[in-house]
């Protein structure tokens, strides 16, 4: 799907809130109401838009602590990768899961309540995942930018 201008400045709008109303998007970026929504569901339907979702407050639901996670795994095989991938897709504490380059196979960005939850998560989840080899670990002392949107030329 070929973006123009007026999709992009639709998917700002969205990515700053996606709670608008159709009539405030449309307004927005200076279409009618039908039109707005015709290229709304146009952008759904080519998973250019692939999900809405709250952005939630994590000290405000009892999420104290992050990390930055580098997993590096036994072996290299498709098999070995993909027993990971999918072990680790069902761990809800891990928030990002990147296949990297570098002395890591994985990075991931995990959360906890405290200090005492992340140790339970490491040794008893992160370890006994398929293949782990090895686990280094960084506390995230101070988020600088937490930007959950893309950068679009509007």
């Amino acid at each position: 799907m070929q973006l123009d201008r007026i999709d992009r400045r639709i998917l700002h709008e969205l990515q700053q809130d996606a709670r608008l109303s159709n009539a405030a998007l449309a307004e927005r970026v200076g279409l009618s109401e039908s039109a707005c929504l015709r290229r709304v569901r146009l952008l759904e339907q080519a998973h250019v838009i692939e999900r809405y979702a709250a952005v939630l407050n994590a000290p405000r639901v009892g999420i104290t602590v992050s990390f930055i996670i580098r997993i590096t795994l036994r072996g290299q095989t498709d098999q070995d990768l993909g027993a990971f991938e999918q072990a680790v897709a069902t761990v809800p504490e891990v928030t990002e899961c990147d296949l990297t380059t570098g002395e890591s196979d994985y990075v991931l960005r995990v959360v906890a309540r405290d200090a005492e939850d992340f140790e339970r998560l490491h040794s008893k989840v992160l370890t006994k995942l398929p293949g782990v080899a090895r686990v280094d670990s960084s506390f995230v002392l101070r988020s600088i930018v937490k930007n959950a949107g893309l950068p679009l030329d509007v």
